[in-house]
């Protein structure tokens, strides 16, 4: 659904990261097709927003020219591309750090340069392939809160991917749970009907994370 938030789990190696890359473009598919708000994920393009797990910023430009990169190879006008990446860069709280280089800030502050680089974009749906796994747990959980917030200003539907039962939980509207690969499917969809912000000390939460953790216990074996 558009604006919803999705998180995908599963073991390692089910093909979550390949899903990503199938709906962003980077990969073609063996058969069938996908589509995104019905137009074919063909090439990689400005439908979708990908954030990889590692920050993957260019050391040599600075925050600002980070988040403008890949504006500037959608061709998009000197003065506009400036102007929406200070505005993402304002979404993210990095205004002040738009002359900074990525080894001048923290692992978190990198991580949200990725966002703001992939939001930039203005996607449709924005692609997240494990993006907090490198941090620390107090930053992971800052994190959390900094990307709900975000959500909720953008309105952007997100795909995020995690092994983490407790980070979906918290996260997502509905999460979906892969099977083992090599021929992964999606084994279950479950809403997550819960108001936020969740807390998993929440006996609600704690019923829900053993509905997952049943789902993804026998996948693992």
């Amino acid at each position: 659904m558009p604006g919803e938030f999705v998180c995908l789990i599963g073991p390692s190696g089910c093909g979550k990261t390949t899903l990503l890359r199938l709906m962003h473009g980077l990969l073609e598919p063996d058969s069938g097709q996908v589509l995104i708000d019905g137009d074919r994920a063909a090439t990689p393009g400005p439908h979708a927003g990908f954030v990889f797990q590692s920050f993957r910023l260019l050391p040599w430009r600075t925050v600002l020219d980070n988040v403008e990169f890949p504006l500037e190879i959608q061709q998009v006008p000197g003065a506009e591309r400036r102007t929406r990446a200070r505005d993402y860069l304002r979404l993210v709280g990095l205004e002040d750090f738009e002359h900074s280089y990525p080894h001048e800030l923290s692992g978190g502050m990198q991580q949200r340069v990725g966002l703001a680089r992939a939001l930039a974009m203005e996607p449709q749906i924005l692609l997240m392939d494990e993006p907090f796994a490198a941090l620390d747990a107090i930053t992971r959980r800052l994190m959390h809160a900094e990307l709900l917030r975000i959500w909720a200003a953008t309105g952007t539907t997100i795909v995020f991917v995690t092994h983490d039962v407790g980070e979906a939980i918290v996260l997502a509207d509905r999460i979906g749970v892969m099977t083992r690969g090599p021929a992964a499917t999606l084994k279950a969809l479950l809403p997550v009907e819960l108001p936020r912000p969740r807390d998993l000390a929440d006996p609600r939460l704690a019923a829900m994370y053993g509905r997952v953790e049943a789902l993804l216990l026998p996948e693992a074996s």
